[in-house]
This record gives C-alpha cells, structure tokens and sequence, in this order.
C-alpha cells in the first residue's frame, strides 16, 4: 500500500512489570501508537513500560477491570487500527501482522483463535477449553457465527468500528462481548490462529467458574439488545457476517 495506517496497541497491565520487557521486546517496530492502561499497579509497571517504550501513551484506569481498562485505552487511540493485547506475555507482539495483514485485506475485525487450524495453547486447562467449546456452541447458534474460540484477548479492529463495539462490562467477559457486537452489526470477521503462550510471572485475574458464569450472562443478555449497523461509504466492501474460521 502506499499508504500504510498507522496501528495503535492496547496493552491493559495491573503489576506486569516483570513481564513487559518480554512483551514490548516482540511488538514490531512499525507499530505507531502503544497504549497502556494501567490499573492502578502497586509494583513498577509504568515506570518499567516507559522506560522500554520512549513516546509511550500512559492511561490510568479509573474502574476496574479488563473490559474497562479496554474501553479506556480504546478512547486513547489514534491510530486507525487498534490492537489488543496481553500484558502478561502470553500473546505474542508478532503475530500483528496478521491481524493487519487481514484488515488491510478487507476484514473489519480480527479475531484471534487458539483453535483455528496453526494456533494453539501453551496454557489453557481441560476444564477452561471445554467451557470456551460449550459457549462458542452457543454463540455460534444464537448469532449465526462460526468461531471456534470466543474468550481469547488477542483481537484487532478499525478504529472507525469502535462505536459499534460500545464497550459496557467491566470483566473478563469483554472479549465475548466484542465477538458478539460484531457479528450483530453485521461487520467482517476474519478469525486468525494464534498461539497462546503461558504467563510469564505473575499469577493470573482469571477465575475460570466466575468468569464463565459472566460469559454466560453476557451471551444471554446481548440476545435482546439491537446492535446498529455501521454506516459505510460506496467505497468500502459490503460487510458479511463472518468469515470466521478461516486460517
């Protein structure tokens, strides 16, 4: 392209200073804008990211949460894509380009999977991908889709679809609920394989049973909710509700 947009990452963090160098170290160069978001660290987590990241944007979160440390470091892009990913090293910095790669290539969301063909996971317990099957079988039926993984945090979009999105929980259930909204409004969807690593130091937020009953709800409630249709120019491709799947 001659032109190239400028990408923007999302990096929600809560005491990750020991694993930050390990995730910046795979961010490609190319990369415009990091977001950080911090929520609230009691160890040197800013301190660290901004001593690895020279020209580092800094959001400090005011709730709680993942989902709304996302929406707050949505809000804080500039860039016209925006990326999303771990702080805890667990996602790989790069395999971004694939998720551009897609973009670029007509998708409007890019959806990590762990189980699309060539992703996998170093880290998810039997119990955790058996809830992440039963729920994306239920996604899959409600809404029309075809994924085959549903609470993975590595996903990118167009900055221009972040009205579509709407982000309103607080939790680990925002990734479910970015996969839904997209589906309803009717955007393209392109799931990319992504191997999911195990979390470097540190002990994860994640409470697998709490968690998944939050999922469920969120699942059940967008049911009833409308989601409007983003408005495109003649230019842009007509949108289709997945290409989900896809390798």
């Amino acid at each position: 392209m001659a032109i190239s947009p400028r990408v923007s990452v999302v990096v929600p963090a809560l005491n990750e200073a020991e694993n930050l160098p390990h995730v910046f170290a795979t961010l490609p160069r190319w990369v415009s804008e990091v977001v950080l978001v911090d929520g609230n660290s009691t160890d040197d987590t800013v301190a660290v990211a901004r001593r690895l990241r020279p020209g580092l944007r800094v959001v400090q979160q005011s709730g709680k949460g993942k989902g709304d440390a996302l929406a707050a470091g949505f809000a804080a892009c500039t860039g016209d894509i925006i990326v999303m990913i771990d702080a805890d090293g667990s996602t790989d910095g790069r395999e971004i380009i694939r998720f551009v790669g897609a973009l670029v290539a007509g998708a409007d969301y890019a959806k990590g999977s762990r189980f699309a063909s060539g992703g996998g996971s170093d880290d998810i317990t039997l119990s955790r991908r058996l809830g992440n099957f039963v729920l994306s079988t239920l996604v899959n039926r409600l809404y029309g889709t075809r994924y085959t993984d549903l609470c993975y945090g590595y996903n990118a979009f167009w900055a221009r679809h972040l009205d579509v999105l709407g982000l309103d929980c607080d939790g680990f259930e925002v990734e479910t609920l970015m996969n839904i909204r997209v589906a309803k409004a009717g955007l393209r969807v392109h799931e990319i394989p992504s191997h999911e690593r195990s979390r470097i130091h540190g002990t994860s937020n994640l409470h697998a049973v709490r968690d998944g009953w939050r999922v469920l709800r969120t699942i059940l409630r967008e049911r009833g909710k409308r989601t409007e249709a983003p408005v495109r120019t003649s230019a842009q491709a007509p949108s289709a509700a997945a290409d989900q799947g896809a390798a």
